[in-house]
């Protein structure tokens, strides 16, 4: 359907099979057959790994497999040769086709046919929580004895017994979704896996993709242009300017691998538009079989299609090119949390309210690595957009998922966005028949959860969050003496520590020839952004409200503030202009700027250069209020120390009150046409009036023209030309895209295990350092090690890009690690800033230059930290850069999920302190030497193992070797997942 030349919307050859291989391994035969022709957005199925490719057992207690990953990663050839002659036979008939059941249609004949749970005849799994029959489809649909055992599937069935034990399963998603930060870097790997099948002398095609591939470009826009109803087409073309050699490399991905589709840039967020609103399935039909939808994504909001009940989570970007080349997700059978939804929330209140108070309860609660599922009678009055919103921010409250099962809601929905009726009764009857629907009007069967929660949604209020974290909610009524104790607190999450003498201080300074000035709160950046909120016609429309009723009555955004729309799908521009509240918003200075992530990574663009001054000159604490999910230190502007997030419509309202040192209650908001103060709650809307815009503006056509639009690209997508080829040319003199060194000396024989001899710390963190602190995503500072590499080639200050946009090249990324302005590293006792300290002559050094010193003398380094190492976004470069830079290992208290698989992925050993412990209570300093005494055979390690650390002055700490699963031994035992996948590759085609 889609044709590389012409349209916008790019997908490559697909990967589709007879009915009859749902029981059998795919052969090379017919794979080779199936590589033809190309396939448009359908129900797609996703198969297997190739036939003959090098499988594995998962479970860290399936000693009854025939073959077990200690066998895998054993290091005898003699053993791994028998492996690889048993491999062909290996995979069975799937044991539970005798369950396969018709699903008939209404009129007759039928839907396709489904795994049925009810004709297992077994109790336990009518008290399985929705979230967990998902995985237990997948694990009964693949089974094959040897991918996916038996065993996989009796231990899912039992989860209530075997989660708190935390054994280990195989997920296979039926598809991987990628942004374009992300995406980059994916298909630079997987074309550079291309080169080093190549130099290995194997068939460097077997290195494409055996499950659909969606890649959206919505990270790269930037609000260079603001309050101009030219910016959209402004901003477009210069990221296309900007970016036109990594879109190209994008397009050529999408013509030389097969299965990927590439959605132009300029369409929307990935999230919102490309995968709620179109490519979400909810239930596939492929070749007759039904099956729940369910995806993995680069980025760690993939989350959001949790509010739609399809299963969805973000894994770092090498577990996701392991997931494309058909390799089972190896993941701990998670526990889940029950959150019991009552009342309904109260006039005024808002879905971001709802989110911000839901993310404090759960981070206070603990759900790292867990799933939480909503429930509940007040689910009735939630919207899907309302749940969509709650769901995106499951990273920030710290589950994989936050999961929403499938109700008439999600039906509605389904048919507001253009499904077709057949569709959404194929879903209802297929998820009705296999007990996975909830329907309210039925009593509830009780469900059994690992723990629970419950929130009256009456008592939800209006909120904000900040300055510095997601977590950190505020009531908007407290606002005001929350500002103050910020103020006033030492420097940390809650505290700035600027003198009492100085907090009142005016700076004033000329805008454009107007008089203008500021103060500590003063608001410089207000973006309503990010698909957390865009995707809620409640909130964007209230925001126009807000604007509609300032306007009528006088009130003016101060000019000097920046503030910017970035809808998340061309639907919100659709429903804003039907309502006649864009013209409104537009007045206050919330022009289109694009239709990207912006601001809420970091591409809020340049203050005008007299406001950056008086901040910057005179040590302003400035704010910026942004409806997105992150205000993490550092990440939305250099210059903006204090960020809040808060609802579309709050963000107008800081931004007509210009400061968040506000009591709304009681102050003013501003001062009318007629001479009188206007409060907040005189342009507040209330639900109603927002639900008949709602339900008068959103209409049904938009979603379906919006899509189509899409499709046809735009002339500055269609106009790049790429090179017909499977192996990627690399252009030395790139700045963008460069060929990595991960392979560049790897045999195919395993390095094996390393500990680590005599290392000195390179860094020494407290707790919740970022991925945001570890790789930025923003903006590249003048000073860096990573703009003196560009400078060197060429590369004017005005072009440097974001570090998020150079994520193609490893030699900008390696500088770009622990580059984060903010960043307060121990060991520079009290300086906040990307350097460090080389132990061994006392110099203040950049972290890169601190690290290149430590590997050209030929010493290894290792990180220490708090709790929460690694929160954020699920950025692989966390992960790659510190492994450029020489760390071996890191030492925290604890790992978020994504960033601790990311190390194991690219060969660095995670590692936790014991209960109690971290470094400053075991008397460490950071100027000590390491030393991890690990096994030289990896059959000597286990999961979760302890080990001993000893420094060179004699003390002595027991810690956790975080490698959580059998597989993540193997991919260490291989230096990485990557080289691992590459080895299993040519083994099985030889």
């Amino acid at each position: 359907m889609y044709k590389a030349a012409s349209f916008g919307l790019l997908r490559s050859t697909p990967l589709r099979s007879s009915s009859s291989s749902l029981f059998k391994p795919l052969t090379p035969s017919r794979i080779s057959a199936s590589l033809v022709g190309s396939r448009s957005l359908g129900f797609v199925r996703p198969l297997g790994v190739l036939s003959g490719s090098l499988r594995y057992s998962c479970g860290s207690d399936r000693r009854s497999s025939l073959v077990s990953a200690r066998t895998l990663i054993g290091d005898k050839p003699t053993v791994l040769d028998h492996f690889e002659r048993k491999i062909a036979t290996m995979a069975e008939e799937n044991p539970f086709k005798g369950i396969l059941t018709s699903l008939p249609k209404p009129g007759g004949g039928e839907f396709g046919k489904y795994f049925s749970f009810s004709a297992l005849n077994d109790p336990r799994i009518d008290k399985l929580p929705y979230s967990i029959r998902i995985l237990l489809e997948s694990a009964i649909r693949n089974c094959d004895n040897f991918q996916v055992t038996k065993n996989d599937v009796e231990k899912i069935i039992d989860w209530e017994n075997t989660a708190p034990k935390l054994v280990e399963i195989p997920f296979k998603p039926a598809r991987v979704l990628l942004q374009d930060f992300t995406g980059v870097p994916a298909v630079v790997d997987l074309a550079c896996m291309r080169d080093a099948m190549n130099r290995l002398g194997s068939d460097s095609n077997k290195i494409n993709p055996l499950v659909p591939v969606d890649l959206v470009i919505d990270h790269s826009v930037q609000v260079d242009v603001a309050r101009s109803e030219n910016a959209v087409q402004a901003n477009m073309e210069l990221e296309f300017k900007r970016n036109k050699e990594r879109f190209a490399f994008l397009k050529w991905g999408s013509t030389a691998f097969h299965n990927m589709l590439v959605v132009p840039p300029g369409s929307g967020i990935v999230h919102q538009v490309v995968n709620l609103e179109y490519l979400g399935r909810v239930v596939f039909n492929t070749d007759g079989i039904l099956y729940p939808d369910s995806v993995v994504g680069t980025d760690s909001h993939t989350t959001m299609i949790d509010g739609l009940g399809v299963a969805g989570w973000g894994v770092g970007g090498i577990e996701a090119e392991a997931t494309m080349l058909g390799q089972p997700m190896s993941m701990v059978l998670p526990g889940v949390v029950g959150f019991k939804l009552t009342g309904k929330l109260k006039n005024g209140v808002t879905a971001t309210d709802l989110v911000l108070t839901v993310t404090q309860m759960l981070r206070k609660h603990g759900v790292v690595g867990k799933f939480v599922e909503f429930y509940g009678g007040g689910m009735s009055g939630l919207s899907l957009a309302d749940r969509a919103t709650i769901a995106n921010m499951s990273p920030e409250y710290g589950a994989t998922m936050g999961f929403f099962p499938v109700d008439h809601v999600t039906l509605q929905y389904l048919k507001l966005t253009g499904r077709s009726d057949e569709t959404v009764s194929m879903i209802e009857a297929y998820l009705r028949a296999n007990n996975m629907f909830v329907d309210y009007n039925e009593p509830q069967p009780e469900k059994v959860y690992s723990s629970y929660l419950e929130l009256d949604l009456t008592n939800v209020e209006p909120c904000i969050s900040g300055p510095k974290r997601p977590h950190d909610r505020v009531p908007v009524k407290d606002m005001k003496a929350d500002w103050h104790a910020c103020l006033d607190n030492k420097i940390g999450f809650k505290g700035f520590a600027v003198p009492k003498e100085l907090q009142d201080k005016v700076v004033k300074f000329d805008f454009d020839g107007e008089k203008a000035e500021i103060k500590h709160g003063s608001v410089v950046i207000a973006a309503i952004t990010s698909c957390t909120n865009t995707s809620n016609p409640s909130v964007m429309l209230g925001a126009g409200l807000v604007a509609k009723k300032a306007s009528e009555l006088g009130l003016q955004v101060k000019p000097w503030i920046k503030t910017s729309l970035a809808p998340g799908s061309g639907v919100v521009t659709k429903y804003l202009l039907q309502s006649g509240l864009q013209e409104y918003l537009s007045k206050q200075g919330f022009h289109i700027v694009g239709y990207g992530c912006t601001t809420c990574i970091g591409n809020s663009g340049d203050l005008h250069d007299s406001v950056g001054a008086a901040i910057s000159e005179n040590d302003i604490v400035a704010a910026a209020v942004l409806s997105g999910n992150r205000n993490f230190e550092g990440r939305v502007h250099p210059l903006t120390r204090a960020n809040y997030l808060a609802s579309p419509p709050l963000v107008v309202a800081y931004a007509l009150a210009g400061t968040v040192d506000i009591d709304f209650e009681t102050e003013p908001i501003g001062v009318g046409k007629d001479g009188k103060n206007v409060y907040l709650r005189d342009i507040w809307p209330s639900s109603e009036e927002i639900a008949e815009t709602v339900q008068s503006s959103v209409l049904p056509d938009m979603f379906k023209s919006t899509y189509e639009a899409i499709t046809k690209g735009n002339p500055m997508w269609n106009n790049l030309t790429v090179p017909a080829t499977t192996l990627y040319k690399w252009d030395p003199e790139s700045t963008y895209i460069h060929d990595p060194p991960y392979f560049k000396d790897m045999t195919m024989a395993p390095p094996g295990p390393h500990g680590v001899k005599d290392a000195y710390c390179l860094l020494n963190f407290g707790d919740s350092i970022t991925t945001d602190h570890i790789s930025p995503a923003g903006s590249i500072s003048k000073d860096s090690p990573a703009a003196k590499y560009l400078m060197e080639r060429g590369v004017d200050r005005k072009d440097f890009n974001s570090y998020g946009s150079r994520r193609g090249n490893d030699e900008v990324m390696a500088r770009g690690t622990f580059a984060n302005i903010r960043l307060v590293n121990k060991l520079l006792k009290g300086e906040v800033g990307p350097k460090t300290v080389h132990i061994p002559t006392g110099e203040k050094l950049y972290v890169f230059d601190a690290a290149m010193k430590y590997k050209s003398e030929g010493h290894p380094t290792i990180v220490l930290a708090g709790a929460e190492y690694g929160s954020g976004s699920s950025r692989d470069w966390a992960a790659k850069g510190p492994m450029l830079l020489g760390v071996k290992a890191v030492i925290a208290k604890s790992f978020e999920r994504i960033h601790r698989s990311n190390l194991v992925g690219m060969g660095i050993i995670p590692m936790c302190f014991k209960a109690g412990e971290d470094a400053d209570s075991l008397g460490l300093t950071g100027q000590e030497r390491y030393s991890i005494d690990l096994p030289t055979n990896i059959s000597d390690i286990r999961p979760g193992q302890d080990v001993t650390v000893t420094t060179d002055n004699g003390k002595s700490f027991t810690c956790t070797v975080r490698f959580d699963t059998e597989v993540e031994l193997a991919y260490f035992n291989h230096g990485g997942i990557l080289p691992f996948v590459i080895r299993n590759l040519i083994n099985s085609q030889n």
